[in-house]
């Protein structure tokens, strides 16, 4: 037996702002990860991230203010057209000493 009759659960704009309040959660939580994120295009600072370190497939991203240069390793040893530029000698200390030619 009814004697009074809730209409407000048949309101049907709750649900529409209770997916209003869902889209406004899911908006923050992206914004506050781009703002963590390294290379965020916002950051005017030098950063540089190292993917898969070690393996064959690694890549070095380097960010200068808005510059973005990225390296990936290959399977080849180095080579070029340079010169010796000095030795370096590691001291009984553990300090590293370079020395131009």
């Amino acid at each position: 037996m009814r004697f009074i009759e809730d209409d407000e659960n048949d309101d049907p704009i709750l649900s529409v702002v209770n997916l209003v309040d869902l889209f406004l959660v899911i908006t923050a939580v992206l914004m506050v990860l781009i703002a963590r994120n390294p290379l965020n295009p916002f950051q005017s600072r030098q950063v540089v991230v190292v993917e898969n370190p070690g393996r064959k497939d690694m890549t070095i991203t380097v960010k200068d203010g808005e510059k973005l240069e990225r390296y990936t390793a290959s399977d080849r040893m180095g080579d070029g057209g340079g010169m010796k530029a000095g030795v370096t000698y590691r001291l009984p200390s553990g300090d590293l000493v370079y020395v131009p030619e």
